[in-house]
């Protein structure tokens, strides 16, 4: 009876523990949730990885092409006051439209100056001249191209890359590009610019997004021969750690006075057709292009804004003072944008329908912002969007075939 007893105790004891013995040589398993939620590193800015240039640039003469948005780390110094302390011979700055400190309006001409906290020479680059003089590249052995874009064609600032290309080009000085993230850089999408339409807001005949950092522009434009006599600049490239052309990238610093917030980032490529059409997209008020009215449309939409003027924001906004009728875009998911990979066309061609004075909806500047004449004729025509679209191909393809070869990320 004992024996019995004893042996149902060990028969239970080896049973209780069956369940918690582990096989010496048994594999881990993967945990679900870690696949899921992978870990994303940080997106490192070329700027911020001193490390890879700042020997490279050891007793050269340097210029800066730069703005508000060059900045350095999380502390967001600007760029050319990191390098001077670390002792390498910046000489002078160029600025681009706004200015080196971004607070110059939209269109506004900026002077040449001095800035008081460095002593450098300012020399604007959107004022008496676009492109850097041989005087001005005088004693200069590279130039640093650090601005932030943010892929759309009629952002200006890559027609200043084209004509800093330009001139370093002619005068033999290499061009060095800390790159930045493209926060706009998930879509490829609007019709090809026809040259014929070329201008400032406007030099190349890309689509409206491109879809490209500034250094993967740049290597566009010599790869392409898009600059005078089809002349080469010589780039040396910093590249993006950690950055792939769909990933989420909200800006540090705003990159212009109007583009003051993420949303109006997301909605400029879309919006700033409207600034070719008599109707405010919210220029005098403290959210740009996430509004978008007129007078004439009172009765037809219930939200309204009235622009007035800013100053270095916009002194003289269109219909200053006037109580706008519109399309309020402060909340709109900007996901749907994203996902869609498209601009939002409907918008426009909502409010031409909706606009009693159709005569003068448009102005000239419209087609230089469309890069054609064909969009105000389509929308006038009363064209769908999917009509629209469709005539922007074989051009739109053969573009997109065309960049690839010249991306530096996935």
């Amino acid at each position: 009876m004992v024996r019995i007893k004893l042996f149902v105790k060990l028969a239970l004891i080896v049973f209780l523990l069956q369940g918690m013995v582990i096989p010496l040589y048994s594999k881990p398993r993967r945990s679900l949730k870690k696949e899921k939620h992978r870990v994303i590193k940080n997106i490192i800015p070329g700027a911020d990885q001193t490390q890879l240039y700042t020997g490279y640039l050891k007793g050269k003469n340097i210029a800066m092409v730069i703005n508000q948005t060059s900045v350095i780390g999380n502390s967001r110094i600007a760029s050319v006051d990191s390098l001077l302390r670390l002792g390498l011979l910046i000489k002078k700055i160029f600025g681009p439209e706004h200015g080196f400190r971004g607070n110059a309006s939209n269109g506004a001409l900026v002077d040449d100056s001095i800035d008081p906290k460095t002593g450098l020479t300012i020399i604007s680059l959107y004022g008496k001249h676009f492109k850097p003089t041989p005087a001005d590249l005088e004693n200069i052995n590279l130039v640093i191209f650090d601005i932030q874009d943010v892929g759309a064609r009629f952002y200006t600032y890559i027609s200043t890359l084209h004509y800093v290309m330009e001139a370093c080009a002619e005068n033999n000085i290499e061009l060095m590009i800390l790159d930045r993230p493209n926060p706009n850089g998930y879509t490829v999408d609007g019709p090809v610019l026809d040259t014929a339409y070329r201008s400032f807001v406007g030099m190349h005949p890309v689509p409206i997004t491109h879809g490209m950092t500034i250094a993967e522009y740049a290597q566009m434009i010599n790869g392409e021969g898009w600059l005078k006599n089809h002349i080469q600049c010589k780039l040396k490239i910093i590249k993006v750690a950690n950055y792939m052309h769909s990933s989420t990238y909200q800006l540090p610093v705003n990159p212009s006075p109007n583009l003051n917030t993420n949303q109006s980032v997301l909605l400029y490529p879309s919006l700033c057709l409207f600034e070719g059409t008599s109707l405010s997209v919210g220029r005098g008020t403290l959210v740009p292009f996430q509004e978008i009215g007129h007078p004439l449309l009172k009765g037809k939409y219930r939200y309204s804004f009235t622009p007035v003027s800013i100053p270095g924001m916009s002194e003289e906004p269109p219909q200053k003072k006037q109580v706008c009728y519109g399309i309020d875009l402060r909340n709109y998911d900007t996901n749907i944008i994203i996902k869609s990979g498209h601009i939002n066309l409907s918008w426009l061609i909502e409010l031409y329908r909706a606009f009693p004075d159709k005569q003068h909806f448009f102005n000239t500047y419209f087609t230089k912002l469309a890069g054609n004449e064909e969009l105000r004729k389509q929308i006038e025509a009363g064209k769908s969007e999917a009509e629209i679209r469709h005539s922007w191909e074989p051009a739109l393809s053969i573009y997109k075939a065309m960049r690839r070869k010249y991306l530096l990320y996935q």
